[in-house]
């Protein structure tokens, strides 16, 4: 592993302080203060999450040169071979088939606290909310973006920080769930620890985070895709 534990977590803990009043000023400046989240406009989304992602990609290139090689293709395995494309079907089956499989039992056993109305609220939400050309900013950010951005953070930097201290398998679990907890939407958490496993098992068996892109891709991309219908 290029870093150490305690190396990614003080980068990622100091990422996410640094996007918060990045956050609460674009909030202000769009006049979305005091309004609930789940009112935001897409624009509002998009402005936030963006504010989110660049205190991350400036730690990824921070830790890369004070704690990795200094280069970050070689830090963070951003490398591609044709194999990496089994990722895409790798995303879609997760999506509606691993997924759905996984909320069955809970549906069944909890229906209340995992409604599939509960479920896909967020994703939905979001759809029902873009319009116009909205429609391309949000398809943007959750299907190209957030694939980008998260899997250099949670397997390049999380999970292989984890391996270099824990065993594959531990390091696989404990970053699965930190991926499912840091959404913080809890009837998501099981459906996110599942396929927070499932990318990071494409990194484990590929060595190279370009699986694991084009999975989340793939998996995002067909949730906007429920979402539609």
């Amino acid at each position: 592993a290029r870093f150490s534990i305690g190396a990614a977590a003080a980068v990622w803990l100091g990422a996410y302080i640094a996007a918060l009043p990045l956050q609460a000023a674009v909030i202000g400046l769009l006049g979305q203060s005091g309004v609930d989240p789940d009112d935001w406009p897409t624009s509002t989304m998009v402005a936030t999450v963006l504010c989110l992602w660049v205190p991350f990609v400036v730690a990824l290139f921070v830790l890369s040169s004070r704690r990795g090689s200094g280069s970050f293709r070689d830090d963070y395995r951003v490398r591609f071979r044709a194999i990496d494309l089994v990722g895409l079907p790798i995303g879609v089956v997760g999506q509606f088939v691993l997924v759905p499989l996984l909320y069955w039992p809970l549906t069944t056993l909890f229906p209340d606290a995992f409604d599939p109305a509960k479920v896909e609220e967020r994703a939905t939400q979001l759809w029902d909310r873009a319009d116009g050309w909205w429609v391309l900013a949000l398809i943007a950010v959750v299907a190209v973006g957030a694939p980008l951005v998260e899997e250099f953070v949670y397997r390049g930097v999380i999970l292989q920080s984890l391996e270099g201290r824990l065993n594959d398998t531990i390091a696989l679990v404990v970053s699965a769930a930190f991926f499912g907890a840091i959404h913080l939407q809890p009837v998501e958490f099981p459906g996110l620890f599942l396929i927070g496993l499932v990318f990071g098992l494409c990194w484990q068996r590929t060595g190279r985070l370009a699986c694991p892109i084009l999975a989340h891709l793939a998996f995002n991309a067909s949730g906007l895709l429920l979402a539609a219908n």
